[in-house]
């Protein structure tokens, strides 16, 4: 006979969430992966006005859908914790809260679902899934190269933007305001 005590629905579901070790949690990490990256590709995709003006409503319910699904999950996310402010002020629970936020503003501001493409972000729960935390120590490196390297980028930057506006301009002077070089603006674009 099992002497373990039995576990509540809360721990239950905290094991599906949370624990990518166990079957249940890594086809809830994948199947999450799937809609996380459908979803991105939604976005994309109702971003081109040829599909938009075809599918446009199709996108719209799929990305409530998607809204829905996620929010669902993140509060099922809090439910099923015992400090759920831990959750929220983690770095993947304010991506995760990132990822919804925009649909709701895209209610009250037009072009607000523009920013849905942060759900991008979400992809880093990679990492966790399938055990590769040890390339976030890569990144480490990465980010330390970078910043030793900031001056000489810096300077590279500045080369290029003088540069770029000072061929803009000849191309506005030499083009004589005509063939798209109407302005210098437009000449450096």
């Amino acid at each position: 006979m099992d002497n373990q005590p039995k576990k509540t629905w809360q721990e239950q579901l905290q094991e599906v969430i949370y624990e990518s070790n166990t079957k249940a949690g890594k086809a809830f990490d994948v199947a999450l992966l799937i809609a996380i990256f459908t979803s991105i590709l939604v976005v994309m995709l109702d971003s081109v006005d040829r599909y938009h003006q075809q599918y446009g409503h199709l996108f719209f319910v799929l990305e409530w859908t998607f809204t829905f699904l996620f929010t669902l999950e993140y509060i099922l996310r809090l439910v099923c914790i015992r400090q759920p402010i831990r959750y929220v002020l983690s770095p993947l629970g304010l991506i995760d809260l990132l990822a919804i936020i925009p649909s709701y503003l895209s209610i009250f501001y037009a072009g607000a679902q523009s920013l849905l493409v942060l759900r991008a972000l979400r992809l880093l729960r990679i990492f966790r899934i399938f055990k590769l935390t040890h390339f976030l120590t890569e990144m480490e490196f990465l980010s330390v190269a970078i910043r030793a390297s900031l001056k000489k980028i810096s300077i590279f930057m500045l080369t290029v933007i003088m540069l770029v506006t000072i061929l803009g301009s000849v191309m506005y002077l030499v083009e004589n305001h005509q063939n798209g070089f109407s302005s210098i603006p437009e000449s450096i674009y």
